[in-house]
């Protein structure tokens, strides 16, 4: 399995990017997924997830501004960021473990063992 970040770029804050991850080998629905970024000097924070169930999670500080969702036609998972900031400037990676239908994996990036090669947002 194979994920494949796009989308990243510059912005001025109050922007919006939509970031893809487009996954090759495997349905994405078959996969518990989710978003990271991690800054300059600092550990990798997770963002969003996206159950096999479709039920979503967010950290607090993009709670309302970020939207995270999957087309399993195109195989593809997505990060809306709209309102940004510029403390949302990070190296974005898409992440993925396969899970049960029902597992809840969080935002511990340990759990993921399927990773992207990164995307860089700059606010």
């Amino acid at each position: 399995v194979q994920l494949v970040e796009s989308g990243g770029g510059s912005v001025q804050a109050g922007g919006s990017l939509r970031l893809s991850c487009a996954a090759s080998g495997r349905p994405v629905s078959s996969f518990c997924m989710a978003w990271f970024r991690q800054a300059p000097g600092k550990e990798r924070q997770g963002v969003a997830t996206i159950e096999r169930s479709g039920d979503t999670s967010y950290h607090d500080s993009v709670r309302g501004r970020f939207t995270v969702s999957r087309d399993s036609t195109q195989n593809t998972l997505y990060l809306q960021m709209n309102s940004l900031k510029a403390e949302d400037t990070a190296v974005y990676y898409c992440a993925a473990v396969l899970c049960s239908p029902f597992a809840r994996p969080g935002l511990l990036p340990g759990t993921y063992n399927l990773w992207g090669q990164g995307t860089q947002v700059t606010v």
